[in-house]
């Protein structure tokens, strides 16, 4: 009988040699991809040395996630490993994005301990096209910054400003874009900054308003963290240096008045959620230096009020 002659396995010897199960191989054989040498007088399936080798040959490409089309495309000489190799890597690059954002996403519902419905609103902030993304950041700007009186280069630089999220974003910058997407989304985050933008921008042919000084120069901030190193309490004698160092004889109210809005709009929030997004070394949060410079302020003036009284 053929299926005695020692220069052929049955499908059964080449399950063993190879180490693949019978359906395995049955399959791969069905689909063209290991066909048999020959019959047996039976008509039982049999297989050669080289067929050991096509075996091994599929496992591979299957281990490198080629479908048995593509595999049998390759054998049958159709197309290359090459060609069918290039096309596999762009599709393993879109599966490894979309699943660096499948990442993201659960693991800020898991921080934040999100429902269904924020779960899914999520899901669509992340999987935004980069036009999608473009229109609410420009629906933003136009909110916030349109129809300002400021100085032309100002205005040029806000209408070109934009938050891009790269095409191979990290897991950090993709929960940034979902927090800051909801941020710029929300109506009343947008008319406090836009409050905080009309008592910080300089306007054409005057002054920089005294409180802009807070946000636009970050040697504020790095003022305050030393004082609060050195232990300065904000109600003491040196922290009012520390303000005459800072402002000068500038009206400390409209200062306050500057800054107050500022952490009202959560403007420490955005600039940090904007530079995460870009993949930018951001400053450390400073909201802790701005809430002891509003509290030197107060202290320096007994006629403001704390908002919390």
């Amino acid at each position: 009988m053929d299926d005695e002659r020692p220069d052929v396995l049955t499908i059964g010897q080449l399950a063993r040699r190879t180490g693949l199960p019978v359906r395995t191989l049955r399959f791969w054989s069905d689909e063209g991809a290991v066909p048999p040498v020959a019959r047996s007088a039976s008509g039982y399936r049999l297989y050669d040395a080289e067929s050991v080798a096509r075996v091994e040959l599929v496992r591979t490409l299957r281990e490198l996630g080629l479908g048995l089309d593509d595999v049998c495309r390759v054998l049958s000489g159709r197309t290359t490993v090459a060609e069918v190799a290039d096309a596999q890597v762009a599709a393993l690059d879109a599966r490894i994005r979309s699943l660096k954002v499948s990442r993201a996403v659960l693991s800020t519902v898991a921080t934040r301990g999100s429902t269904a419905e924020e779960t899914a609103l999520m899901n669509r902030l992340a999987r935004l096209s980069a036009a999608e993304r473009e229109q609410i950041i420009d629906e933003f700007k136009k909110e916030v910054f349109g129809g300002l009186d400021i100085d032309p280069d100002l205005r040029d630089r806000l209408r070109t400003f934009s938050v891009e999220l790269p095409d191979d974003p990290t897991p950090e910058q993709v929960d940034a874009w979902i927090e800051l997407a909801e941020l710029v989304r929300d109506p009343g985050f947008r008319a406090r900054l836009r409050t905080w933008m009309e008592l910080n921008t300089p306007v054409p042919g005057q002054g920089r308003p005294p409180g802009a000084s807070i946000w636009w120069a970050r040697h504020v901030v790095q003022t305050v963290a030393e004082a609060r190193e050195r232990g300065v309490t904000p109600e003491g004698p040196e922290a009012a240096e520390t303000l005459s160092e800072l402002f000068g004889v500038a009206d400390r109210a409209a200062v306050l008045s500057s800054l107050d809005a500022g952490m009202e709009a959560g403007a420490e929030r955005y600039r940090r959620l904007v530079a995460r997004v870009r993949g930018q070394d951001s400053a450390p949060d400073a909201t802790g230096e701005l809430e002891w410079l509003a509290r030197a302020l107060r202290a320096a003036d007994p006629t403001e009020a704390d908002p919390a009284d």
